[in-house]
């Protein structure tokens, strides 16, 4: 799927026209950025099975330079503004743009009708002349109403944290599969921003006689995206029973499934245990299609699974990454992907230990997994907790030319007294970039299965 962009030069008016999700915007389009027809998918011809085929959109900008805005305030899912904002500019990067300034304002709450105060939102739009600024990013999801006044304030593009993680999926969309539950997202996302986008109408010249037009031209906007995101609803359903019968044909083969945080190294992990060769990269959102590979636990098995029987085998997946305050229409459209979770008999909850955010990111983890159902059943599938990327703990005097066994004798007892002491589930640690606890990992999962599966050689914490 292509990256949404918005409405082409000299395209009629007879199209649909909304707040555009992604950062990409049109040159020659002189109409303000509200007003950009929004991101339609391929969604009209038949899926061909094979994978859509992706490539930069030339109209996107990758010099646009954005200020990040958050308001600090008090509430039970709020991390540290800080490190908030940090993942921000993450996001940004990921995304195309520049981030050049953060901003910040303590407030009870944020204000209903412009997200941040009368003041604050002064300084803002002076920083953004100031800093030639081509965006301004805001860290919560907006309402329609603090959108359309944050952008005649600021006479600039603007977007929420929601349109910004919307616009990396739709870049990193490389299946026919996730190309249709990302344009879900991104249209129930842009419906209810469509009132007020043809405005502009009104002030133009001789603006008498064309408000009803616009008043007209927003029912038939509305009427397109309903109607396309009733498409979008039924293909997606096709989805979810292909995946279904997929399941019916493998039962009997238990699944192994990896959750985390967004860059935790799931798909590294993957790799190292199946030898899958998922593309990986150090940035967040790499991988949004699920995976599945065969992976042998047996004792003294090759890592490949090439050659094993059942016995000795599980179906090992890798799914999307989560992240804070995840738009809940990702999570909606996403759900026929997500269902791989529920069938799973193990869950691996992947952790990068050395982010200075570990625990709030699995805590993130842990609220999502219970959003989706899949904590707190008397059926819940047993989760071990995987503490990868070990190796960057070991102490730069001497931990690289440490092996398995010393690194993990140096740093078992001090991270099972900090993480493992209030968790029920096992806890087991590698580093999926250096193979360190595969066996262990193997064995843990073998318990977790109940197969009593013996662990052949390798250390094991």
């Amino acid at each position: 799927m292509e990256r949404g962009t918005g409405g082409e030069v000299g395209r009629r008016d007879t199209r649909p026209a909304a707040r555009t999700a992604t950062l990409a915007s049109t040159p020659g389009d002189d109409r303000p950025a509200t007003c950009r027809e929004p991101p339609i998918p391929k969604t009209a011809r038949k899926p061909s099975g094979r994978r859509a085929r992706t490539h930069a959109n030339p109209t996107v900008p990758r010099d646009e330079r954005a200020i990040l805005v958050a308001v600090d305030w008090a509430h039970a899912e709020h991390w540290d503004v800080d490190a908030s904002l940090a993942e921000l500019a993450m996001l940004a990067e990921t995304a195309g743009a520049t981030p050049v300034e953060r901003v910040v304002q303590r407030l009870k709450h944020p204000d209903p009708h412009s997200y941040v105060g009368k003041g604050k939102l002064a300084a803002i739009a002076e920083s953004r002349r100031d800093r030639e600024a081509s965006v301004v990013i805001f860290d919560d999801e907006l309402t329609p109403a603090q959108q359309r006044a944050l952008e005649a304030a600021l006479d600039v593009k603007v977007i929420d944290r929601t349109a910004l993680i919307l616009d990396i999926f739709a870049q990193r969309a490389r299946t026919t599969e996730g190309a249709l539950q990302v344009a879900l997202a991104q249209h129930e996302y842009l419906l209810p921003r469509l009132a007020g986008q043809w405005s502009h109408l009104e002030r133009m010249e001789g603006a008498i006689g064309l408000r009803g037009p616009g008043e007209t031209q927003l029912e038939t906007d509305r009427r397109l995206i309903r109607a396309q995101i009733k498409t979008l609803k039924q293909r997606i359903e096709r989805v979810r029973r292909h995946r279904r019968e997929q399941r019916r044909r493998r039962a009997g083969m238990p699944v192994v499934a990896l959750v985390g945080y967004t860059n935790a190294g799931k798909s590294t992990l993957l790799n190292g245990l199946t030898r899958a060769g998922v593309r990986t990269h150090d940035r967040l959102f790499e991988t949004l299609d699920p995976t599945t590979r065969r992976w042998s636990i047996g004792a003294g098995g090759d890592p490949s699974g090439d050659g094993l029987g059942p016995a000795g085998a599980v179906l090992l997946t890798d799914t999307v990454g989560f992240i804070q305050k995840l738009p809940t229409q990702l999570i909606a459209a996403f759900r026929a992907t997500l269902e791989e979770l529920q069938e799973a008999d193990v869950l691996l909850h992947v952790i990068d230990i050395t982010h200075p955010d570990a625990a709030e990111q699995a805590q993130t983890v842990e609220e999502t997994l219970a959003d989706l159902g899949l904590l707190g059943r008397a059926d819940a599938a047993p989760r071990i907790t995987v503490l990868n990327k070990i190796d960057r703990l070991l102490p730069a005097a001497g931990g690289a030319g440490m092996d398995e066994a010393a690194a993990l004798a140096a740093l078992e007892p001090e991270l099972r007294r900090a993480l493992g002491a209030d968790r029920g589930e096992e806890v087991v640690l590698v580093s999926a970039a250096r193979r360190w606890g595969f066996a262990a990992l193997r064995g843990a999962v073998g318990r977790g299965l109940g197969a009593g599966v013996e662990v052949a050689g390798g250390p094991s914490p």
